[in-house]
């Protein structure tokens, strides 16, 4: 009997392990409100083998690819198999395994090999959500809630909210768990809970939301706690990172970039009170009333740095400030988070720049990239205009699926609502279609060269805007008439270039090579970080393609150079890692033609000159907002020395770089920055400054006595 029992325990085991190996979940990944872009699904077979089909498109792109693992007794991978494609067409293969204490790995961007001893948890370079899914149940066998991770690093977690949950009249908690130790940033999931948590949704609040299917409904409620509590978490980093500035702060032997001139200037002292440049005087001038000192040195001060293409997260505010970026121009965003960064950002709860907000506007297809607004009547485009003009914005973006029969009108009317226009060119146009009905500005080196590689066919939405300038501006004539003709069309309008050259690296980076846009600053970086500065984006087939993209590029650099001689206005946009993008992005405007001194004028007066905050920003005077940033060497002679950010001061605040880079895990590029000093104060009494009764005066009490 009791043998009966046990072999009946024995089989109900096997069969609830057989009905919980055999499962399928499926995730939902939707954006922009609502729109299906992609899904997962997972499926645990009664192998031990879980197979992933992940595909996420969006705005004309991104990646697919088919998983299968297994998962060791210690919930970390003990086989990993991933293939498919990036976001820009790359082939992913990559491959894991672990027998005993002996580790390998090997993929189309590196291979390496290890001896582990105990429990370490292999992080792909491509993967699914799912490998989160891993990572957190495998955290949740930590006592000490900390995981080791290969090839380096350790992945932690903290519970930072819960919520219920409901679905077909079933309720259920999930937990919002804070990932650290991957990536620049917290990464945010929603878990399931008990023993064995997985992943239940991952939210980028105000953009993307990956839900288990049939739980779609609950993605709001997600939203908005996920967003209170980041809030507070960014609170927190705010308020050990900015450092007020009280009283009168005097910068004491700085030289002063002058950017009108674009030349530097003489020793001199800084004076700042309140946010605002209140003097600038030859250094050693007498000075009284000082509170605050700040030694330069000799240092290069620059105004803040402009970012003219950023779509800012609330996170990444750090590396703006810590690398010189004191203003950031968001190119589209969602229209509520944007709104909510602008609040936190005026209210000094987040550590980030100054924003200035460009409003985004695009036409209804199935390519649509849906920030901003999204039309289909001209009606609708004129209301979307009103509301940017009635919340502040100084520019609106046009963008891929824009109606093209609809620009001029929609041009004008910005116009006469007092926006800029600036945006990509619309699918089925060129470049100087958009010039010629208005366009202020145009957005990135590809969008201007397809002018010249366009049909009336061609779709420009689709992963064609990147394939077509990288074979064909290799053999573009620059010296030919139609070249020529539209450097003349662009000159006569002004119409200003957001190149962002430093984004387009990927059309000539083969896997496994170092991204240029990031050779410079790698070793500053977690490891994590730097394996993914190696991972390629861009189908390179082979070393014929690779030279003709390679050449492609190079041709893109030399065409801002003869934009900018030309006399087409140019500003300094990144649209990718920020900070270290736009010193990247400077670097290559010196290797276009442009002096270092030049390079600057464009990140600083031109940034607020196309910002229209050149009353208040882009040049070191009085009256000015005191954002400033002190810079060891001389990038006025040697751009790259734009990397050594010393000390920045914005909003009233002092940022130092090394403590950001420290909170973020970034190795520090100056060694021994300045400091700020309180400056001490003796005051002798006597009876001019104590009342009759011995109390202090108050004069103003007095003052207004005299007048009553």
């Amino acid at each position: 009997m009791q043998y009966k029992k046990l072999l009946v325990l024995a089989i109900t085991s096997l069969f609830v392990c057989t009905v919980q190996a055999k499962q399928t979940t499926r995730y939902v990944i939707l954006v922009d409100n609502g729109k299906k872009a992609g899904e997962q699904i997972v499926e645990r077979g009664d192998d031990g083998q879980t197979k992933v089909h992940y595909i996420f498109k969006d705005n004309g792109r991104g990646p697919e690819l088919d998983e299968t693992f297994r998962v060791a007794a210690d919930g970390t991978l003990s086989e990993y198999q991933v293939k498919g494609a990036s976001t820009f067409g790359a082939k992913v293969n990559e491959h894991f395994s672990r027998k005993g204490d002996n580790a390998s790995w090997l993929s189309t961007t590196e291979k390496g090999a290890t001896t582990v001893s105990g429990t370490a948890l292999y992080m792909p370079l491509n993967s699914s959500f799912e490998v989160a899914s891993v990572a957190i149940g495998a955290l949740a066998q930590r006592a000490d809630g900390k995981l080791p991770l290969l090839p380096a690093g350790t992945l932690t977690q903290r519970k930072i909210d819960e919520v219920d949950v409901s679905h077909a009249g079933k309720s259920q908690k999930v937990q919002l768990l804070a990932l650290t130790g991957q990536g620049l940033s917290p990464s945010f999931i929603w878990a399931t809970t008990g023993d064995k948590p997985r992943m239940f949704a991952l939210v980028v609040p105000g953009y993307l939301l990956a839900i288990e299917e049939g739980y779609e409904d609950a993605g709001k409620v997600l939203d908005a706690h996920q967003k209170i509590a980041e809030a507070n978490l960014l609170k927190d980093m705010a308020a050990r990172l900015q450092h007020p500035l009280s009283g009168l702060t005097v910068v004491r032997n700085a030289r002063v970039f002058d950017s009108e001139k674009a030349e530097l200037g003489a020793a001199s002292d800084v004076y700042v009170l309140r946010g605002k440049i209140t003097a600038v005087l030859p250094a050693g001038s007498p000075s009284q009333g000082v509170d605050n000192e700040i030694d330069a040195g000799g240092r290069v001060m620059l105004p803040g740095l402009f970012d003219m293409h950023a779509h800012m997260g609330r996170w990444d505010g750090g590396l703006d400030l810590a690398t010189g970026v004191t203003s950031v121009r968001d190119m589209g965003n969602d229209n509520p988070t944007l709104q909510q960064m602008l609040d936190e950002t005026a209210a000094g709860q987040l550590l980030g720049p100054q924003i200035v907000p460009a409003g985004f506007l695009e036409g209804e297809s199935k390519f649509s990239a849906r920030n901003g607004f999204v039309i289909s009547t001209q009606q609708q485009a004129k209301d979307a205009v009103d509301w940017y003009a009635e919340h502040g914005y100084p520019q609106l973006k046009i963008y891929n699926s824009f109606p093209h029969d609809m620009v001029r009108e929609t041009v004008a009317y910005a116009h006469s609502r007092g926006l800029r226009v600036s945006g990509h060119v619309p699918a089925f146009m060129r470049a100087q279609d958009v010039v010629e009905q208005g366009f202020d500005e145009i957005q990135h080196i590809n969008q201007v060269l397809l002018n010249f590689f366009v049909t009336p066919t061609t779709d420009t939405r689709s992963l064609e805007r990147f394939r077509l300038p990288a074979e064909k501006t290799a053999g573009l004539d620059f010296d030919s008439k139609p070249v020529q003709d539209f450097i003349a069309l662009l000159k006569q309008h002004q119409t200003v270039i957001d190149a962002t050259l430093t984004t387009f690296d990927f059309i000539q980076q083969r896997d496994g090579d170092m991204s240029q846009a990031y050779a410079s600053v790698s070793e500053h970086m977690p490891l994590d970080v730097q394996r993914g500065f190696r991972v390629a984006s861009m189908n390179i087939p082979d070393d014929k393609t690779a030279k003709l993209y390679a050449k492609s590029y190079a041709k893109m650099i030399e065409f801002v150079g003869r934009m900018y001689r030309a006399g087409i206005p140019l500003v300094a946009g990144t649209d990718a890692l920020p900070g270290f993008t736009l010193q990247r992005e400077l670097e290559l405007y010196v290797q276009a033609g442009l002096t270092p001194a030049q390079a600057l004028q464009v990140a600083t007066r031109n940034g607020a000159k196309y910002t229209r905050t050149s009353e208040q920003r882009g040049s070191i005077a009085p009256g000015k907002l005191a954002d400033l940033l002190l810079v060891d060497g001389d990038p006025t002679s040697n751009i790259s020395d734009i990397r050594k950010v010393a000390l920045v001061i914005t909003q009233g605040k002092l940022i130092s770089p090394n403590e950001v880079f420290g909170e973020l895990g970034i190795k520090p590029f100056v060694d021994k920055p300045p400091v700020l000093h309180a400056v001490a104060k003796a005051v002798a009494e006597t009876s001019e400054t104590r009342g009759s009764n011995g109390a202090p005066k108050v004069f103003g009490s007095i003052a207004r006595e005299e007048k009553e």
